[in-house]
């Protein structure tokens, strides 16, 4: 009898020791938004989720008999922008995932040949991938200005995390 109430013991112990995703409930990823800004202040993902995370992104050449340095081989902020982030819309769409489960993107942006950054351009691609009527998620972000990136003619890199 005392072997059986151990045995019971240990059995209902083990069982109340469960994570929620073995007792087969899921969370939801959490969105903690902020309705005056186009992104996020975070994002809760549970354990539960796949995440998958793309290394830093460039857009496609453009103009490929360019010379190397020639600012016309990439095209100029807003081309790039919209260049990388198609590039992550294939990068993620060819591992199951969408524009929509992207919660997080980390954004270099370099000088263009003013010696401005234009991150206007960056903001105005942004909006055509993310809180719009097509996406209406946002992200958390961060929008890093750098002083170049790998090539003189890149202006724009992104990386960017998404769950499901």
């Amino acid at each position: 009898m005392r072997n059986s109430l151990i045995l019971v013991f240990i059995m209902w112990f083990s069982l109340s020791c469960q994570s929620d995703a073995q007792k087969g409930e899921t969370e939801d990823i959490k969105r903690i938004d902020r309705p005056e800004a186009s992104i996020l202040k975070g994002a809760y993902i549970p354990k539960d989720k796949d995440i998958f995370y793309t290394s830093g992104l460039v857009s496609e050449v453009l103009n490929p008999d360019a010379p190397e340095g020639d600012m016309s081989k990439y095209g100029n902020t807003y081309q790039q922008s919209i260049g990388t982030l198609e590039k992550i819309k294939e990068t993620i769409e060819a591992e199951g995932y969408n524009m929509q489960d992207i919660f997080f993107l980390r954004v270099y942006l370099a000088p263009d040949e003013t010696g401005e950054i234009d991150w206007d351009a960056w903001f105005q691609a942004y909006g055509e991938y993310f809180n719009n009527a097509e996406n209406p998620s946002k992200v958390a972000r961060s929008t890093i200005g750098v002083y170049k990136l790998a090539r003189p003619e890149l202006l724009v890199e992104v990386e960017a995390v998404a769950a499901k």
